[in-house]
């Protein structure tokens, strides 16, 4: 179904036309990196005040995980023990860090009154496919084991991510369901990748074409995967799990001007259909990204809120 974006959105998409916005397939990942981590100052709302920010390092297969705990101000707890999510930043798997997401993490962590701990895998093209997978799958099993030394609450713990984070997170999800946990709480999935068939008629629609088109994902694709077989392991797509029964509860935000809204839908449906309980949330006239702009989108803000309130409902 054809999207149409909504005013502030339009005017965003106009903003970047008008400054001269560079393609991520005409840059080096290194060019592309520093353009995200600049543009981000224009987009990012202010940053909710936390009770604590601190570094950590997780044990990962290739050496320390750099990651980030925030702890809010106003934190639920039972005995010492709050509940906890582990975010995936999105960025293709090429782009993004513990800076770029630093105000949604912030944000998250003060809607959702739960503590937040963001994970820095290693990106391609340096480490290929499934270099992000395996460090975001250790780094939950270690917070897992962990989790009373961090204050965590470990039958409170959940996954979440944004695009590509949100395909890393479906990723850990699957994993920890057949790998002898950990047993996850929930799945946050904001606008996820979940096909690197990238047939769905989205990606094909001009009017989905907006910031993220089917050419820059195509080039996000060829920096991650080794090899195009890659693109049916299920570690790369999700979707391509045999089954998604067994899964814990997911909220999924999926925006209408974007390439990956059809993927993103199926996905949530395929997850009802297997009896795992949804929440699915549609943004029609929003495009991809659009959830950490807070400062220029106002439905971010929303989707922000409804994030926290279902994060404390479970």
């Amino acid at each position: 179904m054809p999207a149409k974006l909504d005013p502030d959105a339009a005017a965003v998409y106009k903003a970047f036309q008008d400054a001269g916005r560079p393609a991520y397939e005409t840059l080096t990942a290194a060019e592309a990196r520093a353009y995200y981590s600049a543009a981000r100052l224009v987009s990012n709302p202010d940053p909710a005040d936390m009770a604590s920010v601190r570094s950590i390092a997780i044990p990962g297969p290739a050496g320390d995980i750099p990651a980030r705990l925030y702890t809010p101000n106003k934190l639920r707890q039972d005995e010492g023990l709050a509940p906890a999510l582990v975010f995936f930043h999105g960025g293709g798997w090429v782009i993004g860090d513990l800076d770029t997401h630093d105000v949604v993490c912030r944000g998250i962590a003060h809607d959702g009154e739960l503590l937040v701990i963001s994970v820095d895998y290693r990106l391609a093209p340096e480490h290929k496919f499934p270099a992000a997978i395996d460090d975001a799958i250790a780094a939950t099993r270690w917070i897992a084991d962990n989790a009373r030394k961090l204050g965590i609450d470990p039958e409170q713990l959940s996954v979440g991510g944004d695009s590509a984070g949100g395909n890393v997170s479906a990723v850990v999800a699957l994993h920890a369901r057949d790998h002898g946990g950990p047993l996850l709480a929930g799945q946050v999935l904001i606008y996820p990748a979940t096909d690197f068939s990238m047939r769905h008629p989205s990606h094909s629609e001009p009017e989905t074409s907006v910031l993220l088109t089917h050419s820059v994902i195509r080039w996000f694709r060829d920096h991650y995967l080794s090899r195009a077989q890659d693109a049916d392991d299920w570690r790369a797509s999700p979707a391509r799990a045999e089954t998604l029964a067994g899964l814990p509860p997911a909220f999924v935000i999926t925006a209408g001007a974007d390439p990956l809204r059809d993927e993103g839908d199926e996905y949530a449906r395929r997850l009802a259909d297997a009896g795992v309980p949804v929440v699915h949330r549609t943004y029609p006239g929003q495009f991809h990204g659009f959830f950490t702009m807070g400062k220029l989108l106002p439905q971010a803000n929303v989707a922000m809120r409804e994030i926290g309130d279902w994060l404390k409902a479970l």
